[in-house]
């Protein structure tokens, strides 16, 4: 992609996907791509492979992790959702063939794969990042997040980068096409979280005015929907639930495995000498052995994306039909079961909850109620998912809704943030 003066660059760091877009001049947005196999794609997935070559620690990012991910062809760390990483103070660092890592470096590793091909003018031209309203975790800490988050920029070479709110960045997108004032309800849905934005928009001249109104965010989203999949769907035919016999004593399976199982992020954790030698103890004094064993398996195997990939497509059918058929057969490992959407809907009730209170909390906040709210706009894939969606058209007249690009509306917006920042600027 050619840049030049005048341009301005948006960049989506996601927990499960990143998007970077840039702005021209003329105020046309375009996305970066990056090739695949499989054709040119605008989303890189936001995940890490590292390996050794001799005494050096090599690595590989997006699509090009995932395709060693897959082919499984040497001995690596899968690593993925790090953004749900930055505001814990539990996790500063790792080690990964011996080599210490901190989370700012393994950020800033990735970054530098996401930007490769923007480098070296993208340092000189005006980039605004995106920023959930609310990070993930339960004791997030949202300065050492944003801390973490600036210094990876910067070692990726974006010393003055700003950040914006990624639902803003939505707000702009939709809000480039109005042609009147209008008080919109932006929700974000994520990986790793679910933010709201109430943005009022005002005609001024040949352009358009913001101001925001309220903000809110919780740490609910795609992941945690898969996490409910896992939970009832994958987990019980992995061992969940079963027994092992230890001095003549029956116990569970300890939970642990599963929890950490359950979150695409800390699978590859998991990959240790000592968890592996635990989880084939256990096999051994287990009551369902195969179970077990499948387990280690898909450790041992890195079949975590593999796994996830089968789990986001369940969900994804779901959006669309009654029933569908969940079917994971890889290594030797084979997972089969028809789910009811209904059943899904069931699982996700006490997430719905949350996510309902959450956007009820910005109209609240911004002084509103639901009729005063012109538009809503939706973006993320979660937006597909009918439960979520009723949440909204309980709430709101089916017109008013509008669903936007599932991936691509945040990192243009921030693109057109940049460029409006840089404009004031000057």
């Amino acid at each position: 992609m050619l840049l030049a003066e005048g341009c301005a660059i948006g960049i989506d760091f996601g927990t499960t996907n990143s998007i970077v877009a840039v702005a021209r001049p003329d105020g046309h947005v375009e996305c970066m791509t990056w090739p695949t196999n499989f054709g040119a794609t605008d989303t890189f997935r936001s995940a890490l492979m590292f390996w050794r070559e001799g005494r050096k620690l090599a690595h590989a990012a997006g699509p090009e992790a995932i395709e060693r991910a897959v082919a499984g062809d040497r001995d690596h760390r899968f690593v993925q959702s790090l953004k749900t990483h930055l505001a814990s103070r539990l996790f500063a660092e790792t080690r990964l063939f011996g080599q210490r890592l901190t989370i700012e470096e393994l950020v800033t590793v990735f970054l530098r794969h996401l930007l490769d091909g923007l480098a070296p003018i993208a340092e000189t031209l005006p980039v605004t990042g995106g920023r959930p309203v609310v990070f993930a975790g339960e004791r997030a800490d949202e300065r050492l997040a944003l801390d973490r988050l600036a210094k990876s920029y910067a070692g990726a070479g974006l010393t003055q980068i700003e950040f914006a709110y990624e639902p803003l960045g939505a707000a702009y997108w939709y809000a480039r096409a109005l042609e009147r004032d209008e008080t919109v309800l932006v929700a974000d849905f994520g990986g790793g979280t679910s933010d709201f934005s109430i943005m009022r928009f005002f005609r001024k001249g040949d352009g358009i005015a913001a101001k925001a109104l309220a903000h809110s965010g919780v740490g609910i989203a795609g992941d945690t929907f898969d996490y409910r999949i896992i939970d009832h769907v994958v987990a019980p035919r992995l061992g969940k639930g079963t027994a092992y016999r230890s001095l003549e004593k029956l116990l569970p399976m300890p939970a642990y495995f599963y929890a950490a199982f359950a979150q695409w992020h800390q699978l590859s954790w998991l990959k240790s000498a000592q968890t592996l030698a635990e989880l084939k103890s256990l096999a051994a004094a287990s009551l369902a052995p195969n179970m077990i064993e499948d387990l280690v398996t898909i450790v041992e195997m890195d079949l975590g994306f593999e796994l996830h990939r089968a789990v986001a497509g369940l969900k994804a059918e779901l959006s669309f039909v009654e029933r569908a058929h969940f079917r994971f057969e890889k290594s030797g490992v084979s997972i089969e079961a028809e789910v009811a959407r209904d059943d899904f809907d069931a699982w996700i009730a006490p997430d719905l909850g949350r996510l309902a209170a959450t956007m009820d909390a910005a109209i609240e906040d911004a002084g509103l109620k639901a009729v005063d709210i012109d538009a809503v706009f939706m973006t993320g894939g979660t937006s597909f998912v009918p439960a979520v969606r009723r949440i909204f058209e309980e709430r709101f007249a089916k017109p008013r809704i509008h669903i936007g690009d599932a991936f691509q509306s945040v990192a243009s917006g921030l693109a057109l943030i940049a460029a409006d920042r840089a404009r004031l600027a000057g």
